[in-house]
């Protein structure tokens, strides 16, 4: 017989030698906590005492390391919303670990009869987890500055999976990200904070099980607080959480910081078909949106088969709760929200004054840490770039796409490439926000890596056992005269990509905002043209550090752009270009250049045939102060971007930009170290870039 306990905290707590469980349930009549032993022999107990809608009650016998679930009973009425059902063993909202792997146990069969087949030999537990004792040894937050910051967004397993360097038994693991050779490669690079993809534990929807393969990149949650199991070299009975922390601690240790990729709109229980494992067998009504007109169908956002519900008041504490725990318990530095347009949403349209961003907004601790939104979803009205309230950044695909068509030469002159390379104020300077309110990127995990972006035209996802209909087909790439990588046996070819991986890099890396590298892009990554594996899991998807050596010139290329951007401000200025001198006969903070030498007029900004652009940023018109209140200086530069095949020769401006130029970096093979005079003439090579400095 368990004690009355509390019905505080929810989830399971262990102190002073036993374990307290609630779990919120207002509509059931009965709940059964089950424990499993050593053989994984069940034992069913009743909670006896409710209070607040929370079943609750206190084990003197139950420790860390005690695997748990819940069977929860009630009505079975889907019409009603209602969808009890004991023979399922439930997980707990709150566990903060789980042990086993959900397999394929027979179908659910008809989602509007009910199933009584028993689920617990198919699906994980819930493992109490006590203090493990972890030493954060004065662990702090390396509250990187936004517009100092570079994002590394990486995969825990597939990144470190084929490192020469990682033991074996590391690999694929916390403890693997952690290792001295993993953090050298991430501050040799220059990055500030690694964006890991879901590390929530998640499982694999049935059908990927029932095809042999597996949910790679983690988008499917099931547990909000629990760290994925399949990613601890130590163990499932918690020591994943002390793995996790270890490797924050190591990657803080580094002065790098961890942002999760986050998945709270919605779960792994999928459509009224799925399995249920948790939040559809405690209240469907509460933890999913139900189609007011027929609640036993759900409203889908998401193109999972659900939407996870936080209008609801205690949907919304349990994703709060999740998000506090990560940063207080397990120290993460911020979170990048996917489908965060579904999270806005009050009843169906997207509100930015809804429930969930207006708590975000007064919490003391996440409006601290930083936000990133994916601020589209599937729903009417979900894309949602630019228009996400001040404490967030947003990845902006409208930066992708631009930067893509331009160096494919697919942009129509060079208006829109001027916005995104000055940090998109179009989308962000209306309403009083930043420019690194601008995530930048080109690539990310969903689509073409940066090879496969210069050696594709189409993808390639026949592995995916979907017929090639899965992926986008917006890829906005270009294969540059042969289909794949066996193009690169073609001296021409492989040039020309080279080129242009190094023109996209240089764009990116450039650009005002905060810019966003995916993982191996540095070193010629491939995924042989697949845009979308989630569901590969091997060396499709792992990073092939073996090709750092064919790569060199692309890695140091990245290393040296990614220092200018740390030592020169004027690459991460902290308020958007004014275009006027910040004092009377200064030169202006950004101007735009024809090949010519003459600053662009409005002619030229419409011109759909234009291919070159020069922008120059003023090393005496940063518009931002010094943390004394100081006057910033700093160098001046002239970026030349050339889309065009054919060489083009660009006339340097004089006075007042400059007397003379030394060229910095220039994407182009063959090129030496030199120094021009203003109103020189300079040659650039199709589809090339150039940076100069301007000499004091």
């Amino acid at each position: 017989m368990p004690r009355p306990g509390s019905w505080n905290p929810l989830g399971a707590t262990y102190a002073n030698g036993a374990t307290n469980i609630a779990l919120w349930a207002p509509d059931a009549e009965q709940v059964e906590l089950c424990l499993f032993d050593e053989d994984d022999e069940e034992t069913r107990i009743p909670l006896l005492d409710r209070t607040f809608d929370i079943w609750h009650g206190e084990f003197p016998d139950v420790g860390p390391g005690q695997r748990y679930g819940f069977r929860v009973h009630g009505p079975w009425d889907p019409p009603q919303g209602l969808r009890f059902n004991p023979a399922k063993l439930l997980m707990d909202p709150y566990a903060r670990a789980l042990d086993g792997e959900f397999a394929v146990g027979g179908a659910e069969g008809d989602p509007d009869h009910r199933d009584d087949h028993d689920s617990a030999p198919y699906v994980p537990r819930s493992v109490v987890v006590g203090d493990d004792g972890f030493d954060w040894d004065g662990d702090a937050p390396p509250q990187v500055p936004w517009e100092n910051t570079i994002v590394y967004e990486l995969h825990v397993r597939g990144f470190t999976m084929r490192h020469p360097d990682v033991p074996e038994d590391l690999r694929g693991t916390y403890a693997g990200l952690a290792h001295p050779s993993v953090i050298d490669h991430l501050l040799g690079l220059g990055v500030t904070a690694v964006e890991l993809l879901p590390v929530h534990h998640f499982v694999s929807e049935p059908h990927l099980l029932n095809q042999g393969s597996a949910n790679y990149w983690g988008y499917n949650t099931l547990g909000f607080f629990a760290p994925h199991a399949g990613y601890s070299s130590n163990g499932t009975r918690g020591e994943q959480v002390t793995e996790f922390k270890a490797m924050v601690k190591a990657l803080h240790d580094a002065g790098l910081e961890v942002i999760l990729d986050v998945v709270y709109n919605h779960t792994a229980e999928q459509g009224p078909g799925g399995p249920t494992l948790c939040f559809r067998g405690i209240d469907n009504r509460a933890y999913y949106r139900l189609d007011p007109d027929d609640p036993a169908r759900y409203l889908d956002y998401t193109g999972t088969g659900n939407t996870f519900d936080v209008s609801h008041p205690h949907a919304l504490r349990l994703v709060m709760d999740s998000l506090r725990y990560w940063v207080t318990e397990m120290h993460v530095d911020g979170f990048r929200f996917d489908l965060a347009s579904a999270l806005a949403r009050s009843m169906h349209d997207v509100d930015m004054l809804s429930a969930f961003m207006t708590v975000i907004e007064q919490d003391p601790v996440l409006r601290e840490v930083k936000l990133i939104a994916e601020p589209w979803d599937v729903g009417p009205g979900g894309y949602q770039v630019g228009e996400f309230p001040h404490l967030w950044t947003e990845w902006n695909d409208r930066f992708r796409n631009t930067v893509r068509d331009y160096w494919r030469g697919q942009a129509g002159g060079v208006q829109d490439l001027a916005f995104r390379l000055a940090g998109s104020s179009d989308l962000y300077a209306d309403d009083g926000r930043r420019p690194y309110a601008s995530i930048n990127f080109v690539t990310a995990h969903d689509g073409f890596t940066l090879r496969d972006l210069v050696s594709h035209n189409e993808k390639h996802n026949d592995a995916n056992g979907e017929d090639n209909r899965d992926g986008s087909d917006d890829n906005r790439s270009w294969n540059h005269g042969a289909e794949g990588i066996s193009g690169d046996d073609d001296p021409d070819i492989r040039g020309l990509r080279r080129r242009q991986m190094r023109n996209l890099m240089t764009t990116l890396l450039l650009s005002t905002g905060v810019p966003m590298i995916t993982a191996g892009d540095e070193m010629g990554r491939t995924q042989y043209g697949n845009n979308n594996a989630y569901c590969l899991d091997n060396e499709t998807t792992w990073v092939d550090w073996s090709l750092r050596d064919e790569f060199a010139e692309q890695h140091e290329l990245v290393q040296h752009l990614l220092e200018l951007r740390r030592t020169h401000p004027v690459f991460r200025q902290r308020r958007f270009f004014e275009g006027r001198p910040i004092y009377p006969g200064g030169r202006k903070d950004i101007a735009w250049f024809t090949p010519g030498g003459t600053e662009m007029t409005s002619d030229d900004w419409y011109d759909d045939a234009r291919v070159t652009l020069g922008m120059f940023l003023s090393g005496d018109g940063i518009r931002t102060r010094g943390r004394y209140g100081e006057r910033i200086i700093d160098d001046s530069f002239l970026l030349w971007l050339h889309a065009g095949a054919r060489p083009v020769d660009v006339c340097l401006p004089g006075a007042p930009w400059a007397a003379r130029y030394s060229v910095e970096l220039d994407t182009a093979e063959g090129r030496k170290a030199s120094v021009h005079d203003a109103g020189a003439t300079v040659g650039l090579e199709g589809r090339s870039c150039l940076l100069l400095r301007v000499q004091r």
